[in-house]
């Protein structure tokens, strides 16, 4: 059930932290049997981060002084790779060259395991025999355990140790080690980033920022396929949701392809809003919905609700106010070819659903036959705005429905820096909407965008006589 996904962290970070924030025992109980259906109440589920990742290491003080780079890197902001190379004494063992292999896989946890670093160099002293270096950490004063003394005797092979001078270089270097030798002693270096396409994005924080262009070219040295690292450099702009970023390193080209949920996408990362957290959040919606079903994506950006959902036989109106956003939203339906199946608008939000959204509602819902049952669902991921345009529902149809069961679907994104979120989400959409949500809604915890501040989703049907000028005759009177 707890699905954590964990950013991409330049140094050691505290998952469980990050991914559970101040959720107490009991609550995470609590928000088990919500999901199991036990407990009735607010839905809370927890989105799986599909972003780069780095694998955390849990390094002592004897690891840390064996494998940093030399001291004088300290301060460097022009990397130098040159500068690195340090000479290590480390414990090596003399074996036939014949059997190398085989001891190699007997001896796989003591054998030092290094990025870029040959396991096994020639004796210059015997050219029918081999030095296997040996991890110092699992061989502590250069002397081997009983049990490995057993392996060695089972392949005859003669149990002294010997030191070898060992040079390290650049290369042998993790990225968390070169960065923590480089930055100042005593200040933060964790730094999350996370992976669009051949891209690197960073979020650096101001005593990193001397040190950009340095990291962003390791970033590149030590992760394959990453061809360009960029900064962000302002907040999202709340109207074209992108932001200004700097290159810090490789080439400067911000047209990238990504891969989610099976689906390809291009896109200029510099234009349009891509996140690649989002992906989890986008299946699970696109999950609600059946063939036959409307969607209308409010916000659509380049299209990762759209284009699953027309995958899905859905018929959608898909609509974005950065022309940038539209145009690459054109492109990537034309890529996965369901261009067809999508009418595509480059309106304002609030004019999208007041024009197409409206207009396909009225002429849709009282036509609609007891055999067919499409839903309509509306989806608006804008999480800074998104909910001041919730109040465009208050009364939007004419016409009298046939049944509430035609009553689209809201899902509507924001962020909350309260203590309870998903109560300040729900009284949000409300005093928008006009109308009480209990016990008619289900809210959802999308992601934890910074310390304090989660982003969700809170889904609902709109309620009838807030959607409709005046109620069903039958309704009415139960109302009356």
């Amino acid at each position: 059930l707890w699905r954590f996904g964990y950013s991409a962290r330049l140094l050691k970070t505290n998952h469980f932290r990050t991914a559970a924030s101040n959720t107490s025992f009991p609550a995470a109980r609590m928000l088990l049997a919500q999901y199991s259906g036990r407990i009735p109440g607010r839905l809370v589920v927890v989105e799986k981060e599909k972003f780069f990742t780095m694998s955390e290491t849990v390094e002592d003080k004897a690891n840390l002084e064996l494998y940093s780079p030399h001291p004088e890197v300290r301060g460097m902001t022009l990397l130098n790779r040159e500068a690195f190379k340090r000479t290590v004494v480390v414990p090596v063992l003399k074996v036939k060259k014949n059997i190398v292999n085989t001891l190699l896989k007997s001896l796989k946890h003591t054998v030092l395991q290094r990025p870029g670093l040959k396991r096994v160099v020639e004796d210059p002293k015997d050219e029918d025999s081999r030095l296997v270096i040996l991890d110092p950490q699992k061989v502590p004063e250069f002397s081997l355990e009983e049990s490995e003394h057993e392996v060695l005797k089972q392949l005859n092979v003669y149990p002294e140790v010997s030191k070898y001078n060992l040079e390290l270089t650049y290369e042998n270097f993790k990225l968390e080690e070169i960065l923590r030798a480089v930055l100042p002693e005593g200040q933060e270096v964790t730094s999350g980033f996370s992976r669009v396409g051949h891209i690197a994005h960073l979020n650096l924080r101001d005593h990193q920022l001397p040190y950009r262009y340095l990291i962003g070219q390791v970033i590149i040295d030590k992760n394959p396929g990453i061809t360009c690292v960029v900064n962000k450099t302002s907040i999202i702009d709340s109207t074209y949701r992108n932001f200004q970023m700097e290159v810090l390193a490789g080439e400067n080209n911000l047209v990238t392809k990504v891969k989610e949920n099976n689906i390809t996408y291009e896109l200029d990362f510099s234009k349009v809003y891509w996140n690649p957290r989002l992906s989890t959040e986008h299946s699970r919606i696109v999950e609600l919905l059946k063939p036959g079903d409307v969607l209308f994506d409010v916000f659509a950006g380049i299209g990762p609700f759209t284009i699953p959902a027309a995958k899905k036989k859905c018929r959608v109106f898909a609509n974005d106010l950065n022309p940038e956003s539209y145009r690459w939203l054109l492109h990537n339906c034309k890529l996965n070819k369901v261009d067809n199946k999508i009418k595509a608008f480059n309106m304002d939000g609030r004019d999208f659903l007041l024009g197409p959204v409206r207009e396909e509602l009225s002429k849709e819902l009282p036509l609609l036959k007891e055999e067919q049952k499409p839903s309509f669902h509306v989806v608006m991921n804008l999480p800074a705005l998104a909910i001041e345009f919730l109040d465009v529902f208050r009364h939007l149809l004419v016409r009298e429905p046939c049944s509430t069961a035609d009553l689209p679907m809201v899902h509507c994104y924001g962020f909350s820096k309260h203590n309870d979120p998903a109560k300040d989400i729900q009284e949000r959409a409300e005093a928008s909407l006009g109308t009480s949500l209990d016990g008619r809604c289900s809210t959802y915890l999308v992601r934890n965008v910074a310390p304090n501040k989660e982003m969700l989703c809170i889904s609902f049907q709109i309620p009838l006589d807030m959607l409709y000028k005046r109620p069903c005759p039958a309704e009415g009177k139960e109302q009356a």
